[in-house]
């Protein structure tokens, strides 16, 4: 299956990852989606030899949403540029089960990483290691039983919204790792990479996408 591909040009490729894809190779083996979109630009552009794709940033194997690959290593330099100096703005969906306390917060925590449990936990500011991590969230929608909060994601840390968001009671829906109840069925969670803001990094053309949710009742139900 090609990957849905959201914007390509010379330069840049950007697709709307699955929940179940992992973006770069890691120890399960199976097949990243990196590999999956060199094999869509050798295919389409019918190129020889190896193909060139420079991964940006990722996302965790059970969020799906808005992933930047880098076609050139001038793209992918400058695209490294602009996340470290927070000039790429990202937007995420969130389901959880419980109401916000706030209609709209900006939430400011200090994480710790532990990465022999691949999990990171909420700290105190002169811990060694701690990170800034800060987010803003506002409550969009609310079902009977669930609600979506969109979440501009300040800082880029591990685990991050998972983690804050479970720190105030609102453990995203399926992310059992992080407090939820129960797992999905298809071992996804409910959080979304939704929207992506930036200036292309060799056009200078503003660039902004919207990537939509997996296909299943309760994404279609906070979609419509």
């Amino acid at each position: 299956m090609h990957p849905q591909i959201l914007y390509e040009d010379n330069h840049i490729i950007i697709v709307n990852k699955r929940p179940s894809e992992i973006v770069q190779g890691d120890k399960s083996g199976d097949e990243p989606l990196s590999e999956r979109v060199k094999q869509y630009i050798k295919e389409k552009y019918n190129k020889p030899g190896d193909v060139f794709l420079g991964v940006v940033h990722r996302l965790d194997r059970p969020v799906s949403g808005i992933v930047i690959f880098a076609r050139t290593s001038k793209a992918l330099t400058r695209l490294n540029e602009m996340l470290r100096e927070k000039q790429i703005k990202k937007t995420y969906w969130a389901v959880t089960a419980n109401l916000p306390r706030e209609e709209s917060e900006h939430l400011i925590d200090y994480l710790v990483r532990d990465s022999v449990k691949n999990k990171s936990f909420i700290t105190k500011e002169n811990k060694k290691g701690a990170k800034r991590a800060e987010l803003i969230y506002t409550h969009i929608k609310g079902s009977d039983k669930y609600h979506l909060l969109e979440v501009e994601l300040l800082t880029g840390r591990h685990h991050q919204i998972r983690v804050q968001l479970a720190h105030m009671g609102c453990p995203v829906r399926g992310d059992v790792k992080y407090g939820a109840q129960r797992t999905n069925k298809d071992a996804s969670i409910h959080l979304h990479a939704r929207k992506i803001e930036f200036i292309h990094p060799v056009k200078k053309e503003p660039i902004q996408l919207e990537a939509n949710p997996p296909d299943d009742p309760l994404w279609n139900y906070f979609s419509e």
